[in-house]
């Protein structure tokens, strides 16, 4: 006969083997259940972020329309799209043409390169070869691109790839727009879809905390770091465009990324401003270069009026997001890595300073 003691083992043992097989059918299903969205996470985490950056604005616009969300969702999309496939095309537009008539000019053997100017010697660590190489460019340039048609190979590859990443970048970002409009119709139902979140992650009493915290949170990396990336990055391609620079978007497009980063977008402007220089009259490039100047400082006096206040995140946290954002998820990394590390920083240290009150109470 089997005595009591082990009719208990056996029942115990068939209770943790139904539990496993419970906990591994769940497994299963919540990782079928991520693959499947998986190709939206990124769409919907930027629709998340920009719903959240843009909503002051789009209770504005709601307010002007008489209180309709459908409405200001539609006009808000339509308007977004539009501000983002515009640059777009004329970045795009600058691209191409600088491209055709370099090729053009190169084919009907007119393609001819400006000597480079003195102070290209003096440029750090790259100085030097680059004015040898510039020289034999203006010198002869069919030869030159012979020499190095290997490397020039390699570069235009690298070119190609990422324009071809730039358009999956920008068809993203369209999605994440059209996404922020769903959102910010159901505002008050995605709100009170986050708190109830919150709460069941950590208490009832926490909920609203930390929902308001989070979007806080985002808004003040929206407009303090975001917001003056896209401001310098816009005052100087207008200035590029102004002074025909080839490839003007091109270099937006990279003093965007410096900018994001927390770096100086002179690291840009400053060959820019050789360039013109080496092609313009005196007069022109003189106040060309103190326009430079002036975009490269301006984040001095633009992040007092635009970072929010009383938001802690370090600068570090934030170049380190970027920086990380960047080499997981490409161009749109920069934007979301910056504000998603961000974000996870404050609620930690909220986290923290909580644990700490209670132990202090203790």
């Amino acid at each position: 006969m089997i005595d009591s003691s082990e009719r208990d083992s056996s029942k115990a043992i068939f209770t943790v083997i139904e539990a496993a097989i419970r906990l591994g059918l769940l497994l299963l299903l919540a990782t079928w259940c991520f693959l499947i969205v998986s190709p939206f996470v990124l769409p919907i985490m930027w629709g998340i972020i920009i719903a959240v950056a843009v909503f002051p604005l789009f209770a504005k616009l709601k307010s002007a329309l008489g209180g309709s969300n459908k409405l200001a969702a539609t006009v808000y999309t339509l308007v977004a799209v539009a501000l983002l496939i515009t640059p777009t095309l004329m970045i795009s537009g600058s691209l191409v043409d600088t491209a055709q008539v370099l090729v053009d000019e190169y084919e009907q053997g007119t393609l001819t390169v400006s000597p480079p100017d003195e102070s290209v010697k003096d440029w750090p660590v790259i100085g030097e070869k680059v004015s040898d190489i510039w020289t034999q460019a203006s010198n002869n340039l069919a030869t030159t691109v012979d020499r190095y048609r290997p490397q020039l190979k390699k570069v235009t590859e690298k070119v190609l790839a990422t324009a071809t990443s730039t358009g999956v970048t920008v068809l993203i970002f369209i999605a994440s727009i059209i996404i922020s409009g769903v959102l910010m119709a159901n505002a008050s139902g995605a709100y009170s879809f986050t708190v109830r979140l919150f709460s069941r992650l950590m208490n009832d009493q926490q909920g609203v905390a930390y929902t308001n915290l989070s979007r806080d949170t985002i808004r003040s990396i929206a407009q303090g770091v975001l917001g003056i990336a896209v401001i310098q990055a816009s005052m100087g391609g207008i200035g590029m465009y102004v002074m025909d620079v080839p490839a003007w978007g091109l270099w937006t497009l990279l003093i965007l990324g410096l900018a994001i980063c927390q770096l100086p977008p002179l690291l840009v402007l400053g060959f820019v401003i050789v360039y013109v220089f080496s092609v313009a009259d005196t007069t022109p490039a003189i106040i060309f270069t103190i326009y430079a100047l002036f975009v490269s400082v301006s984040d001095t006096f633009l992040k007092p009026l635009l970072l929010g206040r009383g938001v802690s995140t370090p600068m570090l946290v934030v170049l380190i997001g970027a920086i990380g954002g960047m080499i997981l998820d490409g161009v749109i990394g920069l934007f979301v890595g910056a504000v998603i590390l961000a974000l996870g920083y404050e609620l930690f240290m909220a986290w923290l300073s909580a644990d700490g009150n209670q132990t202090d109470k203790a």
